[in-house]
């Protein structure tokens, strides 16, 4: 009993430094490596659904993040960093990190992206103080699958899973910060 405490406290220390790295900016300014993971994820979740091109028109702006890497077991955690854009034009640098607790045990790999309605939906995200909780719901694209989601808040949330294999029946939330283009 004693080995399942202190492994649930070791872990949750190894998740706790992870997103607490993965918030830490370095200056931004072009990532052309990063620019590349991201279009490389846009053009593989438009192909898989190619319903996503009316938000890519309608959206004022977006955020996609290309590679999340999560892995839990009973506390789990994922970070990621990708690119905001208002129209088609990159404003920013973003990360994000998440935490959750529950039956989870695994690890996996996936893409978000976020679809912001409006001005104050985008503003809200760059502002740094956007969260989402337990509530939030995303569309999980599959290969042919339909891929329609109504936004909730101003925002519409899809993820494409990269690889992995994680089960879960937890409760957590994301959070983002953003480092506007210097």
């Amino acid at each position: 009993m004693k080995t399942s405490h202190s492994l649930k406290i070791s872990t949750f220390t190894f998740f706790l430094s992870l997103i607490i790295s993965s918030t830490a900016y370095a200056q931004v300014g072009w990532n052309p490596e990063l620019e590349k993971e991201c279009n490389e994820a846009i053009s593989g979740m438009k192909n898989d659904a190619p319903k996503l091109e009316t938000y890519f028109s309608k959206a004022y702006g977006y955020a996609i993040f290309p590679k999340i890497t999560k892995a839990g077991l009973g506390i789990g955690g994922a970070g990621g960093k990708g690119l905001v854009y208002k129209g088609n034009s990159v404003t920013g640098e973003s990360k994000l990190g998440q935490a959750s607790f529950g039956l989870q045990a695994g690890g996996q790999q996936f893409s978000e992206l976020i679809f912001f309605e409006d001005k104050d939906a985008y503003e809200r995200f760059t502002g740094g103080k956007f969260k989402f909780g337990a509530q939030a719901s995303a569309v999980a694209i599959s290969e042919g699958g339909a891929a329609v989601a109504a936004y909730q808040d101003g925002v519409a949330i899809f993820t494409h899973v990269k690889g992995g294999l994680m089960y879960e029946a937890s409760i957590g939330g994301q959070k983002f910060t953003f480092e506007p283009n210097k």
